[in-house]
């Protein structure tokens, strides 16, 4: 496809104001647990809930590490890994991603040293592979998979996080229930686990669970639960017995302590990077709106969307572009179908994988998204910008938000500096500066 910034649509956009923004603070409960402390929290955990003796001397146990960018999660990770080592028995880490990574072994253990997860730096062996076997069938006639490696061990440690699904919503979201059954499924497993829908994936998930945890292999779960400004806050060890009980009351905890954009709506969200590692499709649909499916719904409520980075840790997996208005010629360039479809196929959501209006710079992107909102005042468009929605303690919001702000009309946002322009470059890129 070709994309020129010196037709028509640049000639159209050309004229379309950009609104001085201002730096606001967004103000949430700020309870966590410092990194040098994840050690001690991960130890306790485990021994106050008693699951310290499942674990015996010369036992090889696997830990599930998933393709998420977690804060904390290499050294949340590297502590159950020495725990383990510390009851004389054998770890090593198998990555429980289903289909992320293109499907294979390789990408999978890519995926995980982006975060810091290698062998070398968890101090234990790495096994990765897409092979998975057949554990019998759910109650609604579902096949239900294990990782192989996982499936040989002595016993499996469920590490994750818990937190609201972006697509769908039920008592299981995102947490141990998933991560033993589309994660530790791999591929086949994730596949299954979808293949009904978004609206069939709630009931599908605790079914398939009770079949993972009736062969006894799961030792415990160790999810983590993160506050506000994406910061380890919950690690609480959890008994196989118990998992089906105590995550739908961990999942309230996450709700509760979920971040969100103070101002509610506006005309047009910006959003400067997206990935996978802040989110399956690209950005949380619980901050920003854009879901993939009717299933699940929240965020801020904006008329038009762009994005206009990818990061690297995606490795072109764009998904979630689709549910952009528009993004920039950077990501497009920059995407790997083979990557993004193979979530597609498996999942059988598509609509994230689409090809929104491609613009060919940062300012043509938000200029269109502007210029293509119905019933706004254009000279005073209501713009909110972010840097990806995992980080949104600090935001920028566009001048006609700032009398507001001055005067307290919104609880928990506070300017940081005066409006003033944008800065974009002679090629029409964004530099934002934010604030330490």
């Amino acid at each position: 496809m070709r994309i020129r910034n010196d037709g028509t649509v640049s000639s159209l956009l050309k004229a379309v104001p950009v609104p001085k923004m201002f730096f606001a603070k967004q103000s949430f409960p700020d309870n966590y647990i410092a990194r040098e402390d994840i050690q001690k929290a991960v130890f306790n955990t485990i021994e106050e809930k008693g699951l310290d003796k499942r674990i015996q001397k010369g036992m090889e146990i696997a830990i599930t590490a998933g393709s998420r960018g977690i804060r904390n999660v290499d050294e949340i990770t590297r502590s159950v890994v020495k725990y383990v080592k510390s009851k004389g028995a054998i770890p090593f880490i198998v990555p429980a991603m289903g289909s992320h990574g293109g499907a294979t072994a390789e990408g999978q253990v890519r995926l995980l040293a982006d975060y810091g997860i290698t062998e070398d730096a968890m101090g234990c062996e790495i096994r990765s592979s897409m092979e998975a076997v057949l554990l019998g069938y759910s109650d609604l006639g579902k096949p239900v998979y294990m990782d192989k490696h996982a499936y040989e061990s002595d016993g499996v440690i469920i590490s994750c996080r818990l937190k609201p699904h972006n697509a769908f919503r039920g008592p299981y979201e995102s947490g141990p229930c998933k991560m033993m059954t589309v994660g530790l499924g791999k591929q086949k497993g994730a596949e299954q686990v979808h293949s009904d829908g978004m609206d069939i994936i709630a009931q599908n998930i605790p079914s398939m669970t009770k079949v993972t945890l009736g062969t006894g292999k799961i030792l415990f779960a160790i999810p983590c639960i993160e506050n506000a400004y994406d910061q380890t806050m919950i690690i609480e060890a959890i008994a196989p017995e118990n998992i089906l009980v105590r995550e739908p009351e961990l999942l309230k905890i996450a709700f509760q302590n979920m971040p969100s954009i103070l101002v509610g709506e506006g005309d047009v969200l910006v959003v400067e990077h997206v990935g996978k590692n802040f989110s399956g499709t690209g950005v949380d649909p619980n901050i920003t709106g854009t879901f993939s499916t009717p299933y699940a719904s929240g965020g801020v409520k904006v008329q038009r969307t762009c994005f206009l980075n990818l990061t690297e840790e995606s490795h072109g997996n764009a998904l979630g572009s689709g549910l952009a208005s528009a993004i920039t010629k950077r990501i497009f360039d920059n995407i790997d179908a083979d990557a993004m479809y193979t979530n597609c196929i498996t999942s059988t959501v598509i609509k994230s994988a689409m090809i929104p209006c491609v613009m060919s710079t940062d300012l043509e992107a938000i200029q269109f998204c502007i210029r293509t909102c119905n019933r706004i005042d254009p000279l005073k468009p209501r713009i909110i910008l972010i840097q990806n929605s995992l980080h949104i303690g600090q935001i920028m919001l566009s001048e006609s938000y700032y009398e507001d702000v001055l005067s307290g009309k919104y609880a928990g946002l506070t300017a940081l500096s005066e409006p003033h322009k944008l800065e974009f470059d002679a090629n029409g890129t964004l530099h934002v500066h934010w604030l330490t």
